[in-house]
């Protein structure tokens, strides 16, 4: 078969060439069922790509690193992103570019094109990739449309794709990758049809918005939707929608706009037009021999269907698709937006107020009654808040993803994460509170005799102004820079890392803003005049992202040291090891020391200094901050394993906590089981500076406290030597 191939050579022998999506275009169009006018890039010029320049055997090593079934979503976007800048930085081979380039231009000359995946297998009535690879619109001239067909061929790895596979439990070694070159046809309302409704077999249901499709598919327009009868095409009910903006060709791409004040009350369909899609579903669902769910447009000439898939079967009605979920990870612009400005202006300040006021209580004038009820209460916050992160703060670290797609795609660096350096921030709390140790450390290091106080444990009451200083700092952060719960308050803790920090190297990173300032006029150079204001919008909210990505974890870290504090007075009362009851039932023995809670599961607790027999000498995770380090290995399983840690120390933990951030100035690298660039270890490591690997599974439990560890933060690799 040839590698690019019209619609009308597509025969029924050619899905698995073609992939789903062409192989029923072109079924749609042989039947006289109007279709754009499109050209189909077979997989075996994908193939034949990824073979004669070596990308497969890099994606595969890619992939190695760690059980794919064991690998987390910021493991797989790590891995997607570093595919996809393999793709961007590989350019096809001339002989490929000459078999694409003469039919491309022979069919579309310089007009418009959407350029849309194909993947064999990818609409099936089992499984339904739809969304979860990449299509391009309002692209214009060959070298664009060759670019572009390389970033659908790199979105058959994204970290969405790759996840719903993994669902699915199929091979992602095995995927490959057709294209679809369609004319753009630029409708005047858009939307899709579903032949049958998820809810009613005797329903179909329709949804239309203005514009182009990829307001619809994006959720960044909201849709008219109607319900019809199956059997007869009549309509049962119509939801409108707030019709407010619609998505129009611009440039070199497509861009959301207002919509026109005239039309903000009349539906994107009439009732005949219903009809007419109503009837376009049931024809290619007579032609295919299912219900169909079918993406259509509305241009000057009439109804075109864009694009047809077999409604997804085999799953329990009330179960959502997960792919639903896996889009959600690309969140979209507008969105973000509006995420950012209901964190910064809502929920965070909402948090420190909750915070402050659970600071000024006095558990210890609380009878054990009250004291029941306000533990109870405290938890209950607590769980609120801690939904409210899921909901809101979590999604929103898609801000930084977002940034470094536009910015890989724009720039073509070498290093994938080029990008992170523009974002790190001085601003986040867990840095904030890290610069006041650093000046507190600055005085002990320009005075002797406070330095000997400090190491002798005398009185520096005489040091007006560390004294000062060091109880500003307790007020604002001891709650933050302790090894316990109770510690908020107790300076003993601060002056011993006060110290510790005093006399450990310094580095100087002064030329740091200046260097920030180059990077963002760099960044903002590859944008023109028309697109500057994007990037910079762009650029803030990925900044927002990163910060609050660190912070986030510090402000609910705090309502739940409150509940601690809470907890452990409870225990103290009722004259229990920390570990005999669950945090539920404290409040229950203390209304009623009667009561017998259940038991709770026994942990099989393994310390810094308790470890299998097996000694490994070198392991294997995900790049997460560049540089080489070697030094003493300090295993934290819990905050008591900080109080001992020394300057020059490894850190080796599950997943650092931005509360116990404030060791690591003292630190010469990080190692972290859970994988990702995003986690909160990772962002701190590029903040300082520090070699880290993350992504190494069973890292507490095969490295020992004290073990000489060889950081390795260009390849991902931790050596541990005799």
């Amino acid at each position: 078969m040839s590698i690019i191939i019209p619609l009308s050579g597509i025969v029924e022998s050619d899905p698995a060439e073609v992939g789903g999506k062409a192989y029923a275009l072109g079924t749609l169009a042989r039947r006289g069922i109007r279709v754009p006018q499109a050209l189909c890039v077979t997989r075996e010029a994908y193939e034949s790509y990824v073979r004669s320049t070596g990308l497969m055997e890099r994606i595969s090593l890619e992939l190695s690193r760690k059980d794919f079934r064991d690998m987390r979503w910021e493991e797989l976007w790590d891995s997607s992103l570093r595919i996809r800048g393999m793709f961007l930085n590989t350019a096809m081979p001339s002989s490929l570019v000459k078999k694409l380039r003469e039919p491309i231009e022979e069919l579309f000359g310089d007009r418009a094109v959407a350029v849309r995946s194909s993947a064999p297998g990818e609409d099936s009535s089992v499984a339904s990739f739809a969304g979860l690879h990449e299509s391009f619109l309002n692209v214009r001239g060959i070298y664009a449309i060759l670019d572009h067909i390389r970033l659908v061929w790199a979105s058959l790895w994204s970290d969405a794709a790759l996840l719903y596979r993994k669902e699915l439990g199929l091979d992602v070694h095995h995927s490959t990758m057709a294209v679809i070159i369609q004319e753009l046809v630029v409708g005047v309302k858009s939307g899709v049809v579903f032949g049958r409704s998820p809810l009613d077999d005797g329903a179909a249901v329709i949804e239309a918005i203005y514009g182009l499709n990829q307001g619809f598919v994006d959720g960044m327009v909201e849709p008219d939707r109607w319900v019809v009868r199956r059997d007869s095409g009549s309509i049962v009910s119509h939801e409108e929608a707030v019709r407010e903006k619609h998505m129009t060709p611009s440039g070199s791409g497509v861009s959301l706009e207002p919509l026109d004040p005239g039309i903000h009350t009349t539906p994107p369909l009439d009732d005949h037009e219903v009809g007419e899609v109503y009837h376009l579903a049931i024809s290619i669902e007579n032609l295919f021999g299912a219900p169909q769910d079918v993406e259509w447009t509305y241009a000057g000439d009439g109804l075109y269907a864009l694009q047809s898939r077999p409604i997804t079967a085999g799953r329990k009605r009330e179960t959502s698709d997960e792919r639903s979920w896996y889009r959600s990870l690309a969140r979209s612009f507008e969105h973000l937006k509006m995420l950012k400005m209901r964190i910064e202006d809502e929920l965070i300040p909402a948090m420190a107020k909750e915070a402050e006021a659970l600071s000024s209580l006095d558990l210890s004038a609380l009878d054990d009654h009250a004291l029941a009820g306000e533990i109870h209460d405290r938890l209950t916050t607590y769980r609120a808040w801690e939904r409210a992160y899921w909901k809101y703060f979590i999604p929103f670290a898609h801000g930084m993803r977002l940034f470094g797609r536009v910015y890989n795609d724009t720039l073509r660096p070498h290093d994938p994460y080029e990008f992170m350096d523009l974002l790190k921030s001085s601003n986040m709390l867990s840095m904030e509170r890290n610069a006041w140790l650093e000046r507190l450390a600055a005085q002990v290091r320009q005075s002797p005799g406070l330095a000997a106080a400090l190491r002798e444990g005398k009185d520096t009451s005489a040091f007006t102004s560390f004294e000062g200083d060091l109880q500003d700092f307790v007020r604002a952060f001891g709650d933050l820079s302790c090894y316990s719960a109770r510690c908020a308050g107790d300076d003993e803790v601060v002056r011993e890392i006060v110290l510790k920090l005093a006399f450990r190297p310094v580095s100087d990173d002064s030329p740091r803003a200046q260097r920030m300032e180059d990077l963002e006029e760099y960044y903002l150079s590859f944008f023109p005049d028309d697109r500057q204001p994007f990037a910079r919008e762009l650029l803030d909210l990925a900044r927002a992202s990163y910060r609050l990505r660190d912070d986030d974890n510090i402000y609910l870290g705090r309502i739940r040291g409150h509940c601690e504090v809470a907890l452990d007075e409870g225990r103290k009362r009722l004259g229990a090891h920390p570990g005999r009851f669950a945090d539920e039932d404290i409040p229950k023995v203390l209304r009623d020391r009667h009561f017998v809670p259940s038991p709770l599961p026994v942990e099989s607790a393994v310390s810094g200094g308790e470890k299998p027999s097996i000694h490994a000498r070198q392991l294997v995770g995900q790049p997460a901050g560049s540089g080489i380090a070697t030094g003493p290995a300090r295993v934290i399983a819990g905050k008591k394993d900080l109080a001992g840690f020394m300057p020059g120390e490894i850190v080796v933990c599950d997943a650092l906590d931005p509360n116990m951030t404030f060791i690591i100035p003292l630190a010469a690298g990080i190692v972290e089981r859970r994988g990702g660039m995003l986690i909160h270890g990772a962002i701190i490591a590029r903040e300082y500076g520090l070699p880290c690997v993350t992504g190494i599974p069973g890292a507490v439990d095969l490295i020992r406290t004290g073990d000489i560890l060889t950081v390795d933060g260009y390849l991902g690799i931790v050596v541990i030597s005799d």
